[in-house]
């Protein structure tokens, strides 16, 4: 009698184990966007600006996930440092590849959920402004810095021109954020996030928090 109710114990468990395994998608996508916070040069530069993400993964559990990401994040350069920096029709993007762990916390409350992030990626981080002549001895502006220029002293030593410029990177990000389920039977979710990215760019590290709300299912 004991070993029959072992067995139907045994077999009960792995019941229900496979009922909590098949109660989580396998694949999830999501797409956001929001208000982006600069830090070091991006905020002399640019300050506040907005960025949007899409991304889609895989989730070996309802707890672990793995989420490959695409950020744009748009870099617009304050109209002070335009007129001050000569920097006519200067405009500027960083986009980014990552790849990143996505840890859920067993817990919820109703509806709602939490979920921190972490990873690491490719950032290419471009400007462009109307193209200018520089000639040697011209003194050079704090964000010249982005276009890769020669300067020595604080000094142009050579003839050059600005024009555009684009640098790559890696770097990592991390962060967090909560989740809201819009149906008690659906895996769709609204969320909101915070993450830190920087990036290794060879002149200066770019430093972005971007917020972003979105959705994902």
């Amino acid at each position: 009698m004991s070993n029959r109710i072992l067995f139907l114990l045994v077999f009960c468990g792995f019941i229900a184990s496979a009922s909590a395994q098949s109660s989580f998608s396998r694949f999830s996508f999501s797409v956001g966007g929001g208000a982006g916070v600069g830090r070091g040069d991006v905020n002399s530069f640019v300050g506040n600006s907005y960025q949007g993400v899409v991304g889609g993964g895989v989730n070996f559990s309802r707890m672990f996930g793995l989420d490959a990401e695409y950020m744009y994040y748009n870099l617009s350069f304050r109209p002070s440092v335009i007129q001050n920096q000569s920097l006519p029709d200067a405009s500027g993007n960083m986009q980014s590849v990552s790849l990143n762990g996505i840890v859920n916390v067993p817990f919820h409350s109703g509806r709602w959920g939490a979920y921190g992030i972490f990873g690491g990626g490719f950032y290419r981080r471009s400007v462009s402004a109307r193209s200018q002549p520089l000639e040697p001895g011209t003194v050079c502006k704090p964000a010249w810095v982005w276009w890769d220029l020669n300067c020595v002293n604080n000094t142009i030593q050579t003839a050059q021109t600005l024009s555009s410029n684009s640098k790559d990177a890696g770097g990592y990000n991390y962060g967090g954020g909560l989740t809201y389920r819009l149906n008690h039977l659906g895996r769709a979710k609204v969320f909101i996030e915070g993450r830190y990215h920087k990036a290794y760019h060879s002149d200066v590290q770019t430093i972005v928090l971007p917020i972003t709300v979105g959705l994902r299912w």
